[in-house]
């Protein structure tokens, strides 16, 4: 795995530099995991990452131990690594979505600017085009940029940087159903009926949206959970019962 952070080279006199890169190397982490660049098979090791970035460990090390308190890694006796959520921990973290999600939504419909909007129809054009063209990645990348957005509006920065927090723990989610094309098409059709909440400065639109998208998500995900369930179920009967 490549590590491309930039070290800011002229920080002033009075900015603790090791302070500086550990939220560098905080923010670097955090926007990987966002953007699935780091597995489940994935081990982060803070004196490999500090060597290949040419600094001390410490910085990168505080970096990983804020990640941890914060739910995105745990640590194990071979480094770093993403934690494995169960079906229960899925649930807990949609109920809080659930929770928190469409007030903040309906506070931000309320709050966003021009950019902003400029903005958020941007994301939506290149869902639209990742759909069209059945990437992936590019979906990921522009739900990213869509729900930042957003989540920039609005003016409680604690209740912003939480949906967050219990957002990017959820990227097992992303990883089970996005690979099915009728739940590319889910997210699109989800993300354009924000974007015309917002666009509308609809406050109560963009919660019942809001709503409805977190709960297609959590559907989507249970679904094909259920169905993964099924199939390993069929082959081990098959396997029990002899058949090649």
């Amino acid at each position: 795995m490549g590590w491309t952070m930039r070290t800011d080279s002229t920080l002033s006199p009075t900015v603790d530099r090791s302070e500086s890169l550990r939220h560098q190397i905080y923010n670097d982490l955090r926007e990987k995991l966002r953007h699935g660049q780091i597995g489940p098979d994935d081990r982060l090791i803070d004196v490999k990452i500090a060597k290949s970035l040419g600094i001390s460990r410490m910085p990168v090390r505080e970096a990983l131990l804020q990640l941890i308190s914060e739910g995105h890694l745990i640590g194990t006796t071979r480094g770093f690594a993403i934690p494995q959520l169960t079906p229960q921990d899925i649930r807990d973290i949609f109920e809080v979505r659930k929770l928190l999600e469409p007030r903040a939504a309906a506070s931000a419909a309320r709050d966003i600017d021009a950019n902003g909007l400029a903005a958020l129809r941007e994301a939506l054009d290149r869902a639209v085009a990742a759909v069209a063209n059945g990437d992936v990645e590019e979906l990921v990348a522009a739900n990213v940029v869509f729900r930042r957005t957003w989540l920039d509006a609005n003016r409680n920065r604690r209740l912003a940087e939480t949906i967050s927090r219990f957002a990017d723990q959820a990227h097992i989610v992303r990883d089970e159903t996005l690979m099915d094309a009728d739940t590319r098409v889910i997210v699109r059709d989800g993300l354009a009926g924000l974007y015309d909440a917002f666009n509308r400065r609809d406050a109560l639109a963009a919660q019942d949206r809001m709503a409805a998208f977190i709960g297609e998500a959590e559907k989507s995900y249970f679904h094909s959970l259920e169905a993964k369930v099924g199939d390993s179920g069929a082959g081990d009967d098959e396997a029990g019962s002899g058949k090649s």
